[in-house]
């Protein structure tokens, strides 16, 4: 039976040149139908291309604005993390279930805890073999992006050194380097190897690039992880993007500024890591509007929030993950969700003013608390 306070709230994003939304209509007729009730605000499905009528019909009712979504729900579904504008409205013992990247947005976390909400990252919830189950797919999509965003920044209009990254006949391909060989890398590198680039691809996971040179054979580059290897090849790119990840915690600075001065003018770096901090030390955020930079005579395409620029295809890919995860949080109600699925439990980074995740407080320098601990108090 579905636990009959919880109302489940879905805002409209409202963070720069973001278009998902955190429940598609099919996601709430399926909540709807087990019991649930679903609050949207109106306008939320725009960017995905779904009315307010079409949430209606799955049985969901419309709010005027995020203000009423926040204000009803116990349990509030996303896609990006809070707004400033949008931290005043979490209230004590509200669920938060988003993107939270709160280890290089120490603002953000201290937002968190001083609403005594309890909030659950997407990006740290495990899968029993250690995977990442609601990262995965932004993942794919953003590795699969950030070749399309490379290729298109190697463009002599862009700054790039006006590259074609295939090359023609008589004439060579650019030089690809991914650092980093997990679900991003692998799929930019698939992306890349079909625009017929010459790609390399670096990993510290000897176990990972045996799979990937047995997958891709003589078409890929494996190289393992050091310094030196990450040095030498991003120097000689044409195109580096960054695919790195530590659950939770900020990203390692692979390549320093005096490193990226080194490079060839004209070269691009893509960070797929910048939702943690980045992996250049020359990265910082920016926005679909305003994707690129240059610096160092190197362009830097540093965009926070990738796969909102494919909003249809990124809204349903995520949902498809977060559904399970969102009617156990409704229905079991989150202390028994939670208790009863250890990986549901990773998720958890902020309980009612407490840090409850080790890489985030080590990152942001507060108190660790265990989750099960701070669920007792």
């Amino acid at each position: 039976m579905t636990t009959p306070e919880i109302f489940i709230g879905c805002p409209k994003e409202i963070k720069t040149d973001e278009y998902r939304v955190g429940l598609t209509p099919v996601s709430v007729r399926e909540l709807t139908a087990r019991g649930c009730r679903v609050l949207v605000e109106t306008g939320a499905g725009q960017g995905i291309g779904m009315a307010d009528e079409v949430y209606q019909a799955a049985g969901a009712s419309i709010a005027a604005d995020a203000a009423q979504v926040f204000a009803k729900a116990q349990l509030i579904v996303k896609v990006k993390e809070p707004q400033p504008s949008e931290y005043p409205l979490l209230r004590d013992g509200q669920i938060l279930f988003t993107y939270l990247h709160l280890a290089p947005d120490p603002v953000q976390a201290q937002a968190l805890l001083d609403s005594g909400c309890i909030a659950i990252a997407y990006e740290t919830v495990t899968a029993s073999d250690g995977s990442l189950p609601l990262l995965a797919p932004m993942s794919e999509v953003a590795g699969r992006m950030a070749v399309q965003a490379g290729a298109s920044c190697l463009e002599r209009e862009a700054g790039g050194a006006g590259i074609l990254l295939g090359g023609v006949a008589g004439v060579p391909p650019a030089n690809v380097v991914v650092i980093g060989g997990g679900t991003v890398g692998t799929n930019a590198l698939r992306i890349a190897l079909g625009m017929e680039a010459r790609v390399t691809v670096i990993d510290k996971s000897l176990p990972r690039l045996t799979w990937l040179d047995e997958l891709y054979g003589g078409r890929l580059n494996t190289i393992f992880a050091t310094r030196e290897s990450v040095e030498q090849y991003a120097l000689d790119a044409d195109l580096v993007i960054g695919a790195v990840l530590v659950p939770g915690a900020a990203a390692p600075k692979l390549i320093s500024v005096e490193q990226v001065g080194r490079m060839r003018p004209g070269s691009v770096l893509v960070d797929v890591a910048i939702d943690q901090g980045g992996c250049f030390e020359t990265s910082r955020a920016t926005t679909h509007s305003e994707p690129t930079y240059v610096q160092e005579d190197v362009v830097h395409y540093c965009v926070a929030n990738m796969p909102g620029a494919v909003p249809r295809t990124s809204a349903y890919a995520l949902n498809n993950a977060t559904l399970p995860y969102v009617l156990a949080l409704a229905q079991r109600g989150y202390p028994e969700a939670l208790l009863k699925n250890e990986g549901l439990l990773d998720g958890l980074n902020v309980h009612c003013g407490q840090i409850t995740h080790p890489a985030v407080a080590a990152a942001l320098g507060l108190a660790y608390v265990p989750p099960v601990d701070a669920m007792r108090v």
